[in-house]
């Protein structure tokens, strides 16, 4: 019977690529960067890392503590008042990352009388949420309302939970929030939206659910993070004060983790004032997702995540070497990380990106993941 270390080893050697997480994992000064979720060029930004420095000047490197302890500082308070106010949310709780505000919402939310409906697209965050969470879980096709629908109107719970993606990470569509939310409505069920990919790109910049009119809305709750167009790190959840009330007292990644640093919370209530007073960042993103998506061949999705599908995960692997051989970095999706199992070249766009090269990156993306030899 073998061990633990060689069922380690034995899986490793069986991956179609192993790679180490070195140091070319970060893209080298020069390098076209298509691949970092710094939707707006922030994370470099003066002002952003001014407010790191000083909140770091003030209260140290480290929050220190668990927020309910001693690790909630003015930096805190202020994120949170920036972010409900960019979104049109009436309250907002930070968490350490996205990662952990998604398993909070869902092990607060949920127990074995709620029924979870998590669209079959959804982040691994919401997936262990859901699995942590006590409740029943039911995988819902991938937006299809109809079987949400069917769903929601047989179930025999008391209670129902919802969970979906504002705009999905892997194939860049957006869910019909409108439509979920009038299902949700009508069955008496709370839809949870990520907003990862949505604050900051959808909606001028304050997100895919104040662009359908659904901020504030008492059965919506937003889950967010601070690391993609905010440039920061950690994460959130929006919605009713209620609801922060009830995810402090109850939400486990909340409660026994150490807080957020202040320097990341500073930058990121810093970001959120640049992006509601610098509308043309979001559009200068949206220009430079469009020439990628037209130069790949690709249909234009709404978000900045612009999807090149790869004929095999070892193209997918072979044609993002050849790109950064080529100066260009692009990330690479290929099974067990995607839902349908199709190898894919994730094409970032970002403001501040040159629109020509970008094009021309997307081009060969395009031309290598299919294995085609370049011209």
């Amino acid at each position: 019977m073998g061990g633990m270390q060689e069922w380690i080893t034995s899986t490793a050697q069986a991956r179609t690529v192993v790679r180490a997480a070195d140091e070319r994992r970060h893209p080298r000064a020069g390098v076209l960067d298509l691949a970092s979720n710094d939707y707006l060029g922030l994370s470099a930004d003066p002002r952003l890392q001014g407010s790191a420095v000083r909140a770091i000047e003030r209260y140290g490197v480290g929050a220190g503590a668990s927020r309910v302890v001693t690790g909630t500082t003015a930096s805190h308070v202020e994120l949170e008042t920036e972010l409900a106010r960019l979104t049109g949310q009436p309250a907002c709780l930070a968490f350490s990352s996205g990662y952990t505000a998604n398993i909070g919402v869902l092990t607060a939310l949920g127990d074995p009388d709620t029924l979870l409906v998590s669209d079959a697209h959804v982040h691994a965050s919401l997936i262990d949420g859901a699995r942590l969470s006590r409740s029943p879980v039911t995988v819902c096709p991938h937006g299809d309302l109809d079987a949400l629908e069917r769903l929601l109107r047989e179930r025999t719970q008391p209670r129902a939970l919802v969970v979906v993606e504002s705009i999905y990470s892997v194939l860049g569509d957006a869910c019909d929030l409108r439509g979920a939310a009038e299902l949700c409505a009508r069955h008496d069920a709370l839809l949870v939206v990520d907003e990862a990919h949505g604050i900051g790109v959808a909606g001028g910049g304050r997100g895919a659910v104040h662009a359908a009119g659904l901020a504030g809305a008492e059965h919506v709750v937003v889950t967010a993070t601070l690391s993609k167009a905010l440039g920061a790190q950690g994460g959130a959840v929006l919605g009713s004060p209620a609801l922060r009330e009830h995810l402090v007292n109850t939400a486990r990644t909340f409660i026994f983790d150490t807080g957020l640093a202040p320097a990341a919370a500073a930058a990121a209530a810093t970001a959120c004032r640049i992006i509601a007073a610098e509308p043309d960042r979001v559009a200068e993103l949206h220009r430079v997702a469009a020439a990628i998506a037209e130069a790949a061949g690709v249909p234009h999705a709404p978000g900045a995540v612009q999807s090149v599908p790869a004929t095999s995960a070892d193209d997918a692997v072979a044609a993002t070497d050849r790109l950064r051989d080529e100066g260009i970095a692009v990330g690479c999706f290929r099974p067990p990380s995607v839902p349908d199992g199709i190898s894919r070249l994730r094409l970032v766009a970002r403001a501040g990106v040159d629109v020509e090269r970008a094009a021309h990156a997307a081009r060969l993306a395009s031309r290598w993941a299919r294995a085609e030899v370049p011209a």
